[in-house]
C-alpha cells in the first residue's frame, strides 16, 4: 500500500520551483516508491509568490511565515530552498519538528552551520537530504565506479571546473547572494560546494589545500524590489559586493592524488561549464556536465598516444533506466533533482539514507572553510573534516 506524505517547500525562488516539480515527477519515474508526496504548503515571505505557486502546482495552504510549518502536523517532509543565511534556523527547528528535510547547499554560510544541522537532524531521528544534484548524474556515477574498479588505473591528477556567467553582467542586482552575512561565501558556497562534493564522491577525503580567490566586480546595483534567479537592477544604488567571485584551489586527497577546484560565477563566454577530467596510470575519464550523459573515456595498456571514446550512458548506469529506454536519449538538470526527490523518499520510506546527506555537507562545508582560510593566510591548510 501507498502511503501519502504530507510535503511543504520553504522558499519559491527558481529552486523550490525545482523541488517542487521533482515531487509532482517522481513516481511517474519511480512507480514502485512506497509514498507518494502531497503538497501541503509552500512557505514565502515575498507577498503574492506563495499564492501564485499554490495556483500553479496544487499546495493546499499557503504561508509567509516558515514557523507555520514546522508546527502544521500535516506534514511529514520539507524542502529547504530558502537564502542560505535561513537554512541553519530552519532546518534545526523543522528536525525539532520531526519533519524530515530536503535542503539545498551549501546548508548554511559555514561548517558550523551545517554541522548544527546535521546535529539536529541526528537527533531527532529524520532522514536528511542534501542537493548535491551533479553527483547524481548517471555518467558521474558510471565515472565513479569506473575509477573504483582501477580501469583507469591508480588515480594521480583531477581538475574541477564550475564556470558560470550569472553573475557576469555589470547590472547583475546586488541580492543576498552577494552579502557574507547572507550570501556566505560567494562561489565557494554557490558552486565550489559542489566541486569540493564531487571531488569526495569521486576520489574521496581531501586532506590538505591552497587557494585563491577575488572578487572581479567590486560593486553592483541594489534592487528596487523581491528578486528571483540572477536579477538585474540598472540604475539602482550602488553598493559594495563582500564575498568572492572567483576561487582557484590546489587540493592533496588522502590518497595521494592531486588536484585542482576551478570556480567562477562572472565567467564571460561561460555557461554551466561544469565538469572534471580524472587522470590515472593506466588511463582517464572526462565529463562536461553541458554533454550530461557522455562520459570521454581512455583506458588500455598503450600509455602513449592512447585514444579517448565517447561512452553514452544507459539504462544500466545509475537511475538512467528511470527515465529513457536506452542509451544516448538525453536527460536533463532537472531530471537529476527527480532522483534526488527518490532517494530522499526513498529515504524517508526505509529509515536509511540515501544519495547526499548531511554528513556530505559538512565535509563540503569544511573544504570551503579551509579554502576561504588559506586564501586569508596564504597557506596550505587542513581542512576539519568530521570523523
Amino acid at each position: 500500500m501507498v502511503e501519502a506524505l504530507g510535503v511543504a517547500v520553504v522558499g519559491f525562488g527558481w529552486m523550490g520551483r525545482v523541488h517542487t516539480q521533482a515531487y509532482a515527477r517522481v513516481r511517474h519515474h519511480y512507480p514502485r516508491l512506497a509514498l507518494r508526496p502531497e503538497l501541503v504548503t509552500v512557505a514565502e515571505e515575498v507577498p503574492g509568490r506563495a499564492e501564485e505557486a499554490a495556483a500553479q502546482f496544487g499546495f493546499a495552504s499557503t504561508t509567509r511565515d516558515w514557523r507555520e510549518v514546522a508546527a502544521d502536523p500535516r506534514i511529514g517532509a520539507v524542502s529547504i530552498t530558502a537564502p542560505n543565511f535561513l537554512h541553519r534556523e530552519i532546518a534545526v527547528a523543522m528536525a525539532e519538528a520531526g519533519k524530515h528535510i530536503w535542503i539545498e547547499k551549501p546548508v548554511g554560510l559555514t561548517a558550523g552551520d551545517a554541522r548544527a544541522v546535521a546535529d539536529a537532524v541526528a537527533k531527532a531521528g529524520v532522514q536528511g537530504a542534501v542537493g548535491f544534484n551533479y553527483r547524481n548524474a548517471p555518467a558521474v556515477e558510471a565515472a565513479r565506479d569506473l575509477i573504483g574498479a582501477g580501469e583507469i588505473g591508480t588515480v594521480t591528477h583531477v581538475r574541477i571546473r564550475l564556470f558560470s556567467d550569472y553573475a557576469a553582467h555589470p547590472e547583475s542586482a546586488l541580492t543576498w547572494r552577494f552579502e557574507r552575512e547572507r550570501g556566505g561565501s560567494g562561489v565557494l558556497g554557490d558552486l565550489a560546494s559542489h566541486g569540493a562534493d564531487l571531488a569526495r564522491f569521486l576520489l574521496g577525503d581531501i586532506a590538505s589545500l591552497t587557494a585563491d580567490t577575488a572578487v572581479f566586480l567590486p560593486e553592483r546595483a541594489r534592487p528596487a524590489a523581491a528578486t528571483a534567479g540572477h536579477s538585474r537592477a540598472a540604475g539602482g544604488e550602488p553598493g559594495p559586493v563582500e564575498n568572492e567571485d572567483y576561487v582557484n584551489c590546489l587540493l592533496r586527497f588522502a590518497s595521494g592524488a592531486r588536484g585542482v577546484l576551478e570556480a567562477c560565477r562572472v565567467s564571460v563566454g561561460e555557461q554551466n561549464n561544469y565538469g572534471f577530467e580524472v587522470h590515472g596510470t593506466t588511463g582517464a575519464v572526462y565529463w562536461d556536465f553541458r554533454r550530461m550523459n557522455e562520459l570521454g573515456v581512455s583506458r588500455g595498456t598503450a600509455y602513449q598516444d592512447q585514444p579517448v571514446s565517447t561512452v553514452y550512458v544507459g539504462p544500466g548506469h545509475g537511475e538512467f533506466a528511470a527515465f529513457q529506454p536506452g542509451a544516448a536519449n538525453a536527460m536533463g538538470y532537472d531530471d537529476l533533482k527527480v532522483v534526488e526527490a527518490h532517494r530522499f523518499l526513498r529515504s524517508v520510506a526505509e529509515g536509511t539514507p540515501y544519495g547526499a546527506t548531511l554528513t556530505d555537507a559538512v565535509h563540503s562545508a569544511a573544504v570551503l572553510d579551509a579554502m576561504a582560510r588559506s586564501a586569508e593566510r596564504g597557506t596550505w591548510v587542513v581542512p576539519e573534516l568530521p570523523g
